[in-house]
Formats: C-alpha cells, sequence, structure tokens
C-alpha cells in the first residue's frame, strides 16, 4: 500500500479501515523533555511532537473555569507547594518538584445550593461564550497541522472532568448517590456550554479533523461510578456532544485514565469511535479490549510505560511483540504508552519502542 499522510492514516484507523501502517502519538511529563534536552537528544523548544513526527496534533481552547473574572489565587507557598484558589472555587495545592494532579483541599461548590449560587449562573451566561474560546490558538494550530497533513483535534474536557474540578470528587460522588438530579444538572449545563462554545468556535474558524474528550473515569480497578450511575447521569450528557460532534463529520476519541472498562459498553452506545489510554497499570487489558470491543471501536495506547521504565530492550520488544500484532489486526490502532513518559525512561529507550513499534506495525 501506498504511504499516506498522517490526515489520511488516522481518519482510516479510526474507522478501523486498511491503512499503510499503525499511527503514533504519545505524551510526555515536562520534566523528561528537561532531561532529554539537557542530554542533547532533542533541541532546546523543540516539540516532542515534531521531534518524533506524530501525526496527531490538538489543541485545548477553551476556558470552562465557572468565574472568568477571578484570578487564582496563592493562598500560601512553601518551598514544595503552592496553595492556590481557582475561579472554581477550588482550594488546590500543587507541588512544585513534580508533574501530575493537584491535592485537593477544599470547595465552595458542594451541594445543589452553592452550585446553584456561584457556579451555574457563570456558566450559563451567553455573554461569557465567545470570552471561554481561544479563536487565535485554535486558527493557528489548525493552520500548522493542515499545512503539514497532520490530523488536528478539537481537544478538551467533558462533562465528568468539568464537574470534579468543581466541586471535588468526593463531593460529587456523594451528589451522585444521594443528590442524582444535581450532577444530572451539572452534566446537562457542562454538556450545553461545550456545544454552544464548539458552535460558535467552528463557525467562524473551521471544523478540526476529529474530537478528543478527556474523561478519566476510573481508578485501580475500578470506575468512579457503576455502569448502571454512568448510563443513568453522565451517558446522556456524553451522548449530546458526541452526536454533536458526529453531526460535523467528526470522529470522537475519549481518553481515560484508571479502569474504564465496564463503562465501555455506554460509552460505545454513547457514539465513541476510539478509547485511549488504556491504563495497564490499573487493569486495563489493551489485547481483551480488542477482542471484545475491536469491531466497534478504534484502540489508542496500551503499552505499559513500567516496562519502559526498566530501559531493557528486550523486555520491551516483547511487550511490543505481545500486543501489536493483534492490536493492529483489522486497522484500528495506534501506537501509545498506557499513560505518559517519564524521565525514567532513556531517550535511547523510547527511540526503539517507537521505531520497532513502526517497523512492527507496518502493513
Amino acid at each position: 500500500m501506498a504511504e499516506m499522510t498522517s490526515k489520511e492514516r488516522i481518519a482510516r484507523i479510526l474507522k478501523r479501515q486498511p491503512v499503510d501502517r499503525i499511527g503514533a502519538s504519545e505524551g510526555f511529563w515536562g520534566k523528561t523533555q528537561e532531561v532529554w534536552t539537557a542530554e542533547g537528544h532533542v533541541a532546546k523548544g523543540e516539540a516532542l511532537e515534531d521531534h518524533f513526527g506524530f501525526e496527531i496534533r490538538g489543541e485545548w481552547c477553551f476556558n470552562v473555569v465557572a468565574n472568568l473574572d477571578f484570578k487564582d489565587q496563592i493562598v500560601e507557598e512553601t518551598d514544595e507547594h503552592k496553595l492556590v484558589r481557582s475561579g472554581n472555587g477550588a482550594l488546590l495545592r500543587w507541588w512544585k518538584a513534580r508533574d501530575g494532579t493537584p491535592e485537593h483541599v477544599d470547595f465552595l461548590v458542594k451541594d445543589r445550593a452553592t452550585w446553584e449560587e456561584h457556579a451555574r449562573p457563570h456558566l450559563t451566561s451567553a455573554a461569557d461564550f465567545r470570552r471561554r474560546i481561544n479563536f487565535d490558538s485554535y486558527r493557528s494550530k489548525r493552520a500548522d497541522a493542515g499545512a503539514r497533513n497532520l490530523f488536528f483535534c478539537w481537544s478538551g474536557v467533558n462533562v465528568f472532568e468539568m464537574m470534579h474540578p468543581l466541586c471535588g470528587h468526593m463531593n460529587m460522588l456523594m451528589g451522585m448517590a444521594l443528590d442524582p438530579d444535581w450532577v444530572k444538572d451539572m452534566c446537562t449545563v457542562y454538556s450545553d456550554l461545550t456545544i454552544h462554545l464548539m458552535e460558535i468556535l467552528f463557525a467562524e474558524a473551521g471544523l478540526p479533523d476529529g474530537i478528543f474528550f478527556y474523561e478519566d473515569m476510573g481508578f485501580k480497578e475500578r470506575p468512579f461510578m457503576s455502569p448502571a450511575m454512568y448510563k443513568d447521569i453522565v451517558w446522556p450528557a456524553h451522548q449530546r456532544t458526541f452526536d454533536y460532534a458526529h453531526s460535523k463529520g467528526l470522529p470522537v476519541i475519549v481518553h481515560s485514565c484508571g479502569f474504564v472498562e465496564p463503562l465501555v459498553p455506554g460509552l460505545i452506545e454513547a457514539g465513541m469511535d476510539c478509547l485511549q489510554a488504556i491504563e495497564v497499570k490499573a487493569g486495563m487489558d489493551l489485547l481483551r479490549l480488542k477482542k471484545n470491543f475491536g469491531d466497534r471501536i478504534a484502540l489508542f495506547g496500551g503499552m505499559d510505560t513500567r516496562i519502559l521504565e526498566t530501559n531493557d530492550r528486550a523486555a520491551v520488544e516483547a511487550e511490543l511483540m505481545r500486543k501489536l500484532p493483534l492490536a493492529m489486526a483489522g486497522s484500528g490502532y495506534i501506537l501509545q504508552s498506557d499513560h505518559s513518559i517519564s524521565p525514567r525512561i532513556r531517550y535511547e529507550t523510547y527511540r526503539y519502542f517507537l521505531d520497532r513499534g513502526r517497523q512492527i506495525g507496518t502493513y
């Protein structure tokens, strides 16, 4: 088969159509690039996605914080951390010496009453819609990807990843159990907001090639909610946003860290075209997903970063050979680690993983 452009390749993989080879993409810790640059492997300021020739580009251009006019306030700062109050009213502890998510300390929104008082009016204000969109950044990234025939995604969070930064996982999950109508209202407001902003952006700045939603709905060996609770509370918002994307001819990639396999049938029913991350240490299994769902969705990721962190080429080769031939069968697979690349992984190890993966992954 003749070599395809990146845009053609990814578009066909997401439809599980024949391609010349698998696609590839990756996420990296900020510290990883610092180390690799200091070692001379990567030029200063060079984007790793360009360095490695990845086929997908994305742009986060929506601001969905509740109060746009609130400036982040540093409540406390030490050598180790910063305690910051955000425009969501969330008090979060950010650690200076490591990448990752912040510690949840406190939240202004804890229940239906505080949601209706402090957040809902901001999020439903049509006067603020355009202020929430970074048109210039989207146009620039879209034009650059188009000029290089790369597959360009609008990227951003969906409703689950909008709710917990506002009220915290505990308040959100307790709300699902004790006041589900409140959480359903949050899902409706956030999905309405997402669609309104997309309508404005796409009408004025053009369509992307795909939609990349981030929804971390699991932890180790469990999703945050049962499939029944997901279907009742979150699923309608997913269906609406996925349907909107499909109405524009755009495939939907869903990122979800943690163990989310029990939610996959519902996500497929909602309209998900591709599942990304497939976190091995949380209990996800790329080959099991391929066997059970590979005729309905594409898969993206699922290569164990812990194996790459051994920096043992034989182990990396074994991981690729065990998974890749089966994952790529019949198309529908994009190569990536199951999480992101830490500085524990040497440049030479990652380079081998990627080059060997592309070699094995040629049809």
